[in-house]
């Protein structure tokens, strides 16, 4: 069947990139959202690109991220060659370390479970730790590189980006939206509104916000020449000299308000880590809302019986999933079929 329009509620990373893919596929879409496109979670996010960091035993989600990894190059490249932009990706692998005995046998047993699963690892040594290990297929980009690349990418596709106008009702059967300032018929909606997805229409799977604080620091470039975790701590550098610290998980719902007290944490745990950070203060702090989901692997794929489409509940590994999630979205629509009666008739 030949697609008229579909409508896309969320520009996020998720969002942009399905709609990216789908206008390759010469399907006109339409994208909405209710700030400035990339402004919530992709914004905020350090950008590892770590499945070695993330995923401790195999599960749908291990797959998906094992195989966004693979394609991330091929995504970056596109998107520079597409949007004449410059993107920080960095394949500079990421050391984990124990500080005690018991962590040192945690880290083994789980690169044991990880190596069986195609995430390789391998022993190394880190100043001031029991034990550590050396993941060289973890990387990072800059999500706010990779946001302004979509945006200009997907323009120049011809989706249209709708930009302070958010979706507030999805009509049951998928087959429209209506926003704060219209309504809208269509071939079908996907939702990629992150941690606002649930809201959209009933019976979806339900997503929590959660919030997360980084910190970031200036600081020589090159300072810093892998990903370093520890626990739930963790540092990476961007190409710019930038050197970035997580995280936080929080459960306050949609609260924005900076903790200063969660940003001093950081800090410490941080020094920790790499004793040099103990004389700076970090030079901006900043919080994002994790898109949270019962269950925790993402809701990606067509709702049966409608033109509805999901692709939400990526949590941590929004950055990471964004190519593998787009992949699946269009090979959804192989099956997409047209509720009986409808019509695709534009703006209402």
């Amino acid at each position: 069947m030949t697609i008229e329009l579909m409508i896309v509620a969320g520009a996020g990373i998720i969002g942009l990139s399905c709609a990216w893919q789908l206008a390759h596929c010469k399907i006109p879409v339409t994208v909405f959202d209710a700030g400035e496109a990339g402004g919530e979670a992709s914004w905020a996010g350090a950008g590892m690109l770590a499945p070695g960091g993330e995923m401790v035993g195999a599960s749908p989600l291990t797959e998906m991220g094992l195989s966004a990894l693979k394609m991330y190059p091929d995504f970056v490249q596109a998107l520079r060659e597409a949007s004449g932009l410059p993107i920080d990706f960095q394949r500079c692998g990421a050391v984990e370390i124990a500080l005690d005995d018991r962590e040192a046998e945690d880290l083994e047993r789980r690169a044991g479970r990880q190596s069986a699963m195609g995430i390789r690892s391998e022993s190394t040594r880190h100043a001031g730790s029991v034990a550590a290990r050396f993941y060289p297929d973890d990387a990072l980009v800059n999500p706010r590189d990779v946001m302004a690349a979509l945006r200009i990418a997907c323009l120049r596709c011809g989706v249209s980006i709708h930009e302070h106008e958010p979706v507030v009702e999805i009509f049951p059967d998928g087959s429209g939206v209506r926003t704060n300032l219209a309504g809208y018929r269509d071939d079908g909606v996907l939702i990629a509104a992150g941690a606002w997805s649930s809201c959209l229409a009933p019976g979806l799977p339900t997503t929590t916000p959660v919030r997360g604080h980084l910190v970031a620091y200036h600081a020589k470039a090159g300072m810093l020449g892998t990903i370093l975790r520890h626990d739930h701590t963790y540092l990476l550098q961007r190409d710019s000299g930038s050197l970035i610290a997580g995280s936080s998980t929080e459960h306050v719902g949609f609260d924005r308000t900076i903790d200063e007290s969660v940003v001093r944490a950081i800090h410490a745990r941080a020094s920790r880590l790499m004793p040099a950070l103990a004389g700076m203060s970090p030079v901006e702090s900043w919080n994002g809302f994790r898109p949270g989901i019962e269950g925790g692997v993402p809701a990606i794929g067509r709702i049966e019986g409608t033109a509805m489409l999901t692709a939400f509940g990526h949590y941590r590994n929004g950055i990471l999933l964004a190519p593998d999630t787009a992949r699946r979205i269009e090979q959804s629509l192989t099956e997409f079929k047209t509720p009986a009666g409808k019509t695709a008739s534009g703006t209402l």
